[in-house]
């Protein structure tokens, strides 16, 4: 029996989400838009706003102002400090997880972002910009667990048939947070000299809404029957999740099913993952959706999206409402991925979302080398630039999210979601640190780098990843075993209910 979007999973994902990963995504935003706002219009000297406050610090302090480099070095210092901050909480996620549950990490995890909204909210007071510095650390590891415990917890508590749907939601947040972002950067809302601290401590009402609200919904079913052996907390919880009408003892089966399956192999640290052989192609498969979607040029686009804009005859100071616009239609085609992903399956969006994104990149970098000679040529980098998120927005950006916590059971999930955050974070650094010099380097041609990516994360996912839609998580572990050179023992059938005691813990360390 199928089961129904409940009252109940909705307010559960709105709270799990709204309070997570949307921090993600307006901290990314939310750096960078002030300081590229114009100055005009009475609204003071908002242009590098940011940078201003830094420089006048130092000159309150030093009685003169900066270099040029220094400057530089300690924005640049103030950017980075969030993609290793999401890196360092990606390495702890496992330990979490494991101690306090999905649930009980996202409440803790709130800590690191109100923390970060206080220092960043009185920073101009105190006159400290090491407090901005400190702040985006703290952020980034609110960002970095938020961004692996989201998506366990989601796709733990959505039943089969709304898998997908839910685990789109990820990127569904991290694109609100994106968008809020850019709606509360516009210079006649908070990006100006005045709005900037309030623009930078937003981040902590999420958190807040998320420690009050999320305590009175339940934890992932599957945590509590497998991992701590409670049966009858998980039945409740899943009636709650599911509705009374619902026939929750098939489910309860399904997960027992797994949870024999898995102490076979018992529980994983992240060392021990990368040895085992039943999930070898499982963690290759992890690590290229996670570095195709960083390594597929993203972020390089919206970096290089304003001199796109400026080159096709936008006013410098108007950019900033191109990029709201294309902030929507993200946020649009994100929502319409998380609605046609349990019909369309998740391999047909991956690869018609690379397909999308390679072509674009493609046909923008013969629009910037010909625009000199054919000035008409400058609106069809914007189309591809459009063209391009819309791609990411349908397949590589939501998709992974859904096909991380599809394709590994529970003993493994934790291991295999603290590699899957590293590779997320340091891929993100490494586009955030090398593109800028690439760019630089061979100009336009980046472009091709990014289509090539496309073209091989596209071609891995179309020989390697099998759809996972309407399967049970130990149904996708069986298409895996194949291409492991492995055999799945075979399942005794289970007359009758036996008492459940809790997956032994490792041995190993968590590492």
């Amino acid at each position: 029996m199928e089961a129904r979007l409940q009252p109940t999973l909705v307010l559960t994902t709105l709270s799990a989400s709204f309070g997570s990963v949307f921090q993600y995504g307006y901290n990314i935003a939310v750096i960078n838009t002030p300081h590229k706002v114009g100055t005009s219009n009475g609204w003071g000297p908002v242009f590098q706003v940011l940078k201003s406050f830094y420089n006048d610090t130092y000159f309150e302090r030093h009685g003169t102002y900066m270099d040029e480099n220094t400057l530089l070095l300690l924005w640049s210092c103030t950017v980075s400090m969030f993609p290793l901050g999401g890196l360092l909480g990606s390495l702890v996620v496992g330990l979490m997880v494991n101690k306090w549950g999905r649930k009980g990490t996202l409440l803790i995890n709130n800590v690191f972002a109100i923390t970060s909204a206080i220092l960043m909210g009185v920073s101009k007071v105190a006159r400290a910009f090491e407090l901005i510095i400190l702040s985006r650390v703290l952020v980034g590891i609110c960002a970095g667990i938020a961004y692996s415990t989201l998506p366990m917890y989601l796709g733990e508590l959505g039943p089969q048939n709304l898998r997908g749907t839910l685990g789109t939601m990820t990127e569904v947040f991290v694109i609100t947070g994106v968008l809020l972002a850019q709606i509360f950067s516009l210079q006649a809302i908070l990006g100006n000299a005045t709005g900037w601290p309030i623009l930078l401590a937003v981040t902590g009402i999420p958190a807040l809404i998320q420690l009050l609200s999320l305590p009175f919904f339940p934890e992932s079913p599957r945590y509590t029957l497998i991992e701590k052996g409670d049966e009858e907390t998980a039945r409740q919880a899943l009636r709650r999740l599911r509705g009374h009408n619902y026939n929750v003892e098939a489910e309860m089966e399904e997960m027992r099913t797994e949870e024999r399956t898995e102490r076979a192999e018992g529980r994983l640290s992240v060392l021990n993952l990368f040895t085992f052989r039943p999930l070898r192609w499982q963690l290759i498969s992890i690590i290229v959706l996670m570095a195709g979607q960083q390594l597929s040029g993203i972020n390089a686009v919206n970096y290089y999206a304003d001199i796109i804009y400026t080159s096709a005859g936008v006013d410098p100071t108007q950019s900033q409402y191109v990029t709201l616009g294309s902030g929507v239609i993200n946020l649009v085609m994100t929502i319409v991925s998380a609605v046609i992903v349990e019909r369309l399956g998740r391999r047909i969006l991956l690869l018609s979302g690379y397909g999308i994104c390679g072509s674009a990149c493609l046909v923008l970098t013969v629009a910037l080398l010909l625009q000199s000679t054919v000035p008409e040529l400058s609106y069809l980098g914007i189309i591809c630039v459009f063209a391009y998120i819309v791609g990411h927005s349908i397949g590589p950006s939501p998709v992974p999210s859904v096909v991380r916590t599809e394709i590994v059971l529970q003993s493994s999930r934790t291991a295999a979601f603290t590699v899957d955050g590293a590779v997320h974070w340091l891929t993100n650094f490494i586009v955030g640190l090398t593109f800028p010099s690439i760019q630089v380097a061979i100009g336009a041609y980046s472009f091709l780098i990014f289509a090539g990516v496309c073209l091989l994360t596209a071609a891995y996912i179309y020989v390697v990843i099998p759809e996972t839609k309407g399967r049970t998580f130990v149904e996708i572990n069986y298409a895996f075993a194949k291409r492991n050179g492995m055999e799945f023992p075979e399942e005794k059938e289970v007359t009758t209910a036996k008492p459940h005691t809790p997956s032994l813990p490792t041995k190993a360390t968590s590492f």
